[in-house]
């Protein structure tokens, strides 16, 4: 008989990963199980014909807004090598005006316009100090003070443009979040501390560096998908069609919709918590060119943002944002979907999808059609947490839950849609569950497979 499992985590996305890197590392034996066939959940990237091709548009801000990512890096050893995560020059534009607008989201981008007025310039700068000065806390979006207040409503009190051309398609764009059904809190709880996309940096290897590198030092199960989760005195049973695993404690790093399937059984604090976490469903096309091309205005630039279009939230220049990313010669160019057209487009075939996304994207790239030697799509039903008001009253009941055998890691449970929530879940998962084992010392006698 083998020794029992401390920690069955299920996931091996980067909350899953990190939380079963912070457990293992504090002596406790741990499993991860993921459903796909490889690490990195959304944040995959595919090697193709000479392609890195990532599932998402990750970017990864300096130590002071990514906390939690920068000190599992460093303890990992990923920041020994300096061109491991090297800076994105002039990372994000807005398309106005027949062109890309660069220097969006830093303080040169004040000067130089970002396609705005200087009235909305004026009002984006007051926007800002107004969210720096109010001490807002991305791990507690919910104690903001910003109420029912969508993000819709905390733009109105600005310039039209500061919405409709910057951070709407902001929201919209690299968060699948309409507007006018997010709520506020966590969108400028975010925007508060994410700093300037100047200090915006990627992984050289891919946007799954992060997931492999923990990986492999952990004990991973891929292809191995979890059905159902069921306490009981001696410990946490995990059905499977690959067959049952026991241990102590269960982290389910999975999206709330998924947790909540799995555990019908939570209690009503979790429960509720997690039937109001909605999530944006996210569609992105990868295109893998015979040449590089780049949006007129960001020859240099990676993503270029797409207001007031029906189809396209953001193009990517992916091989601008590290040469690695195609061969030389090729290019590789990625378009996100607006979130209107994510949910319209979930089951369209993929040549379709491909075909009217790459057409709405001709003004941007004129010929790009012609250059086209593959098309990769890209869907996830549970693409980012859509948090919404319902979420944020729910929210204090759910932190201040009980320790228990089956906890929660993922972005989703501070209704922050990025890595560095993921990452600082984990290390709330891992500290929640290092707690309980130590509190309960029951063994379960039975086998883990």
């Amino acid at each position: 008989m083998s020794t029992p499992l401390d920690v069955a985590v299920v996931g091996a996305g980067p909350a899953g990963l990190a939380t079963a890197h912070l457990l293992a590392t504090a002596g406790r034996t741990v499993r991860v199980l993921e459903a796909a066939d490889a690490v990195g959940g959304r944040m995959r990237t595919l090697r193709t014909d000479g392609h890195l091709v990532d599932t998402g548009a990750e970017m990864i801000p300096s130590a002071d807004a990514y906390p939690a990512t920068w000190r599992l890096v460093r303890a990992i050893g990923l920041d020994t090598d300096p061109e491991a995560i090297p800076l994105v020059r002039d990372a994000l534009s807005v398309w106005w005006g027949g062109r890309a607008r660069p220097h969006a989201g830093r303080p040169l981008g004040l000067l130089t316009g970002m396609g705005l007025s200087a009235r909305a310039r004026l009002d984006l700068a007051r926007l800002l100090r107004r969210l720096d000065r109010a001490g807002l806390d991305p791990a507690h979006p919910e104690r903001a003070g910003l109420g029912e207040a969508t993000v819709a409503d905390l733009l109105s009190r600005y310039h039209p443009q500061v919405g409709e051309r910057l951070l709407g398609p902001l929201a919209s764009g690299f968060f699948g979040w309409p507007p006018e059904r997010a709520a506020a809190a966590p969108f400028a709880a975010h925007l508060a501390a994410s700093g300037s996309t100047a200090t915006w940096r990627t992984y050289r290897d891919g946007m799954d560096t992060l997931p492999r590198a923990l990986a492999a030092r952990l004990d991973v199960r891929t292809d191995h998908p979890v059905t159902g989760v069921v306490t009981g005195p001696d410990g946490v049973r995990l059905d499977s069609p690959r067959g049952p695993v026991t241990a102590r404690t269960v982290v389910l790093a999975v999206p709330a919709p998924v947790a909540l399937r799995l555990h019908p059984g939570a209690p009503p604090a979790e429960r509720e918590y997690l039937e109001a976490c909605g999530y944006a469903p996210m569609l992105r096309v990868s295109l893998l060119l015979d040449a590089p091309m780049s949006p007129r205005g960001a020859r240099r630039g990676f993503a270029v943002m797409v207001p007031d279009d029906p189809l396209l939230a953001v193009v990517t220049a992916d091989h601008a944002k590290h040469p690695g990313r195609a061969p030389r010669g090729r290019g590789l160019v990625s378009l996100v979907a607006s979130p209107a057209a994510a949910r319209d487009l979930a089951d369209a075939p993929d040549d379709e999808v491909g075909r009217r996304l790459a057409e709405r994207a001709e003004r941007l790239l004129p010929g790009v059609a012609a250059r086209v030697r593959r098309t990769i799509v890209h869907r996830f039903r549970y693409g980012l947490p859509l948090p919404e008001t319902r979420a944020l009253a729910a929210r204090p009941a759910f932190v201040d839950r009980p320790l228990a055998a089956v906890d929660y890691a993922g972005d989703w449970t501070s209704l922050r849609p990025c890595s560095e929530g993921a990452v600082a879940s984990a290390f709330t998962a891992a500290d929640r569950m290092s707690a309980r084992l130590t509190t309960t010392r029951e063994t379960i006698p039975t086998e883990a497979r």
